[in-house]
């Protein structure tokens, strides 16, 4: 590696440190107005206009917050959770093309199946042939954080909330492997930039409809999001496993659970969007290309590239905030119950159907196999819901009858 490529290489590191740790500042802000406008409340509007200040001020004040160590924790692994549960945030970027600035030359380098050494993405920092492997072996770390945080602070509900944290997050990972694997089965590569490339002209949410369902549905609890936020329940755990951390401690928390959110939400975009693809794109930079020349128009198709890849994960984060604001927590035996009896069945059968078909169906063939997998997709999602589907509550009606039942006066004596 030369000077200048070393050079790049930090650029790209530090511009995409310090764009997902403002991009987290920010997710804050825009989850509490868009909660506060399905709520029917203000949301954030003190600091600066529309509030736009707030994660300002909110940083500020974490920052001054008393910072205190239990006296019977254990101090190091105390320290060291919080850099467990961040590290794993940011590193994850590292093989997610966010767009794709040809800086090696022509924008055309973007749209070639083996480009070699035309391409240099200035928006992808590593173009690994591992990348989806080293995705899952990313996430797959972050429990570390979580349960040693709850172990180490010596405190019941702590330790509670980090044995949730790994039973969950380790369930979860199984349905949430197999949803990745259908798609790289469907591509043939575990390279993200060719997993993007796959998708020109048909994006993978047509033929893996169902590995998307999973996938979102495990990466919302991966996450530890609502409903799914039960590693962090207030009403049960005091908190969960960062009740005994204060300032950017648990700031830091605060922060993976954003970025990772954020993280999830580009791997979706990634495995089953298109990516940083839209369609006409190639077409729009040849028409650039004769207007302004070949270095303005590479310029200007990573610039849209890059837009059309944020735009995207930023509906899915608009999703996550709408299922926060619409769906009450459920009960974690029912949490498990979808995970094991249901996701991961669902997984293990989508991974079966998308590798007959790929056998069957001829290797030129990309629609029909699509259509394909879309109708037996759409056609799994239907037995399941003719067996009932897993027992989710949905309506206050439904989770009175989720309720243990009460204990007489008579039981409560005797126990």
């Amino acid at each position: 590696m030369g000077i200048l490529q070393f050079l790049i290489l930090i650029v790209q590191c530090v511009v995409v440190a310090l764009a997902v740790t403002t991009g987290f500042a920010y997710l804050t802000w825009f989850e509490r107005r868009v909660l506060a406008r399905l709520q029917n409340r203000v949301g954030p509007n003190r600091a600066g206009p529309a509030g736009l200040l707030q994660p300002i001020a909110d940083a500020i004040k974490l920052f001054f917050k008393e910072d205190f160590t239990p006296v019977a924790a254990d101090k190091r692994v105390y320290l060291l959770a919080p850099a467990l549960a961040m590290v794993p945030a940011i590193i994850i970027w590292a093989v997610i093309p966010l767009g794709c600035w040809n800086i090696a030359g022509s924008y055309e380098a973007c749209f070639v199946a083996n480009p070699g050494d035309n391409l240099s993405n200035f928006f992808q920092i590593a173009d690994t042939n591992v990348g989806v492997l080293y995705l899952l072996a990313v996430t797959s770390i972050g429990v570390y954080g979580i349960t040693l945080a709850g172990w180490s602070s010596n405190n019941k509900y702590s330790m509670l909330g980090g044995i949730r944290s790994s039973a969950q997050l380790i369930s979860y990972e199984l349905a949430l492997g197999l949803a990745v694997l259908s798609a790289v089965m469907w591509a043939g590569t575990f390279s993200m930039r060719e997993i993007v490339y796959f998708q020109g002209g048909l994006w993978a949410i047509l033929p893996q409809f169902l590995a998307w369902i999973v996938f979102m549905i495990s990466a919302t609890a991966e996450v530890v999001r609502a409903p799914f936020d039960l590693v962090e329940a207030e009403q049960e755990l005091a908190g969960g496993y960062n009740v005994e951390y204060g300032s950017m401690k648990f700031a830091l928390f605060f922060m993976a659970e954003y970025i990772k959110l954020i993280a999830v939400s580009a791997i979706a975009v990634t495995l089953f969007f298109g990516g940083w693809r839209f369609p006409g794109l190639l077409t729009l930079g040849g028409i650039i290309e004769e207007a302004t020349g070949t270095g303005l128009a590479t310029f200007l198709i990573g610039i849209l590239s890059l837009l059309s890849f944020l735009g995207k994960v930023a509906l899915f984060l608009f999703m996550s905030v709408w299922i926060r604001a619409s769906w009450p927590r459920i009960r974690y035996d029912k949490l498990m119950d979808l995970g094991w009896k249901w996701l991961l069945p669902l997984g293990l059968a989508n991974v079966v159907v998308t590798a007959i078909v790929i056998v069957i169906v001829p290797g030129d063939s990309r629609w029909v196999e699509g259509v394909l997998l879309f109708v037996l997709g759409l056609g799994m999602l239907y037995g399941v819901s003719r067996l009932g589907g897993p027992a989710i509550p949905t309506s206050p009606v439904d989770f009175a009858r989720f309720e243990p039942p009460a204990v007489s006066q008579s039981e409560s004596k005797s126990v």
